[in-house]
């Protein structure tokens, strides 16, 4: 006989899902321990696991997943080839669809390019502090992308408007923000996106005090520091519109002592996720305002299900010993900000859990 967790960690299925289709009557176990409700599986059970989380991999839709376990099981496996061809046929005219639709989407996006006024086409000059400059830099350089599929997500973007310059970073599952006053700009926008070697080059240089310089000639740039100099080509992409990402609702918000909470997510049990995912921590804020991690088999309807790393990074990269978190629904944005600087914070995005 083997555990629950056994049987998630040898099928695939993650514990909840193992739950999830035992209360669905697609795979229950052959046990259920009176007393502590604790459930175990047969040996003859791992099959039909290993086979579940195959066809769960395969979006099979749960009406089909049992007729195939069951035909699987009577050994009729006419009906078994005749579900999986069903099913192969459906993904098939799915994605035909979705390169139709693509090649439309494709066809506004050019269209939408071509009409736009470039916000990277500008010469600036303008002075900002090392110091808040090098801070921003620090608070942002933990989300950028090293996704080769998206070059533009590959950098920093600065963002400058007015007397700010705000930095920006992105890899789909997190964004964080940071702003640094800046001098000398005549107020109209401008957005480059500088490579993440060229930033790090850059933040090298900003271990001094006083003002150093920001140019920005069209698809160049390159910042002054006393005798150094890091310059080179931007990136030659647009960056996502970062502001329409913003959290919009704020949710329960919870000051968190930034060396504890740490401490607590490293001795909490990790969650599994979406196939994929990597490790989880599952959070729920109090009405108190304090923040509990959740236990295993845990089902509060406002926990939120985050990437572990992902999270202690963006601890890590807000610099205080406190912190604001922000939740809303399970499904919405955590914002991670500063109590004392409101124009610098970090957005993870949650992950779901297993059925």
């Amino acid at each position: 006989m083997r555990s629950i967790g056994e049987m998630a960690r040898d099928s695939g299925l993650g514990v909840s899902a193992l739950r999830f289709y035992d209360g669905a009557g697609v795979l229950v176990p052959a046990w259920v321990d009176p007393v502590s409700g604790y459930r175990w599986y047969g040996p003859e059970q791992l099959e039909e696991a290993r086979l579940l989380a195959r066809l769960r991999r395969a979006g099979m839709p749960l009406p089909d997943v049992r007729l195939v376990l069951a035909s699987w099981s009577g050994a009729d496996t006419d009906l078994v080839r005749k579900l999986l061809t069903a099913h192969l046929r459906r993904l098939e005219q799915g994605l035909s669809e979705a390169r139709s639709e693509f090649s439309a989407l494709r066809v506004l996006v050019d269209h939408r390019e071509n009409s736009m006024t470039s916000l990277r086409s500008a010469t600036v000059r303008l002075t900002v502090a090392a110091p808040g400059l090098a801070a921003a830099l620090d608070s942002v350089r933990f989300a950028a992308s090293a996704d080769p599929e998206l070059p533009m997500l590959g950098g920093v973007l600065f963002d400058i408007e007015g007397e700010s310059l705000h930095v920006v970073t992105t890899d789909r599952y997190r964004m964080a923000v940071a702003r640094a006053r800046t001098a000398g700009h005549d107020g109209s926008r401008v957005q480059v996106i500088v490579p993440t070697a060229l930033a790090d080059a850059m933040r090298a240089l900003l271990d001094v005090s006083g003002p150093v310089r920001l140019r920005v000639d069209g698809a160049r740039v390159a910042l002054e520091a006393g005798s150094g100099e890091a310059a080179g080509q931007c990136l030659d992409h647009d960056f996502p519109d970062y502001r329409r990402l913003l959290p919009q609702v704020v949710g329960r918000r919870a000051l968190v002592e930034v060396a504890a909470f740490r401490q607590a997510l490293g001795a909490g049990r990790a969650r599994s996720g979406e196939a994929g995912a990597r490790d989880l921590s599952v959070l729920r804020v109090e009405d108190g305002g304090t923040v509990t991690l959740c236990t295993e088999g845990s089902e509060e309807p406002d926990r939120v299900a985050l990437d572990r790393g992902f999270l202690l990074d963006a601890l890590t990269a807000g610099a205080r010993d406190q912190l604001i978190l922000e939740l809303g629904t399970p499904t919405a944005p955590i914002a991670i900000r500063r109590p004392d600087d409101e124009n610098t914070f970090s957005i993870l995005m949650p992950v779901r859990l297993e059925d």
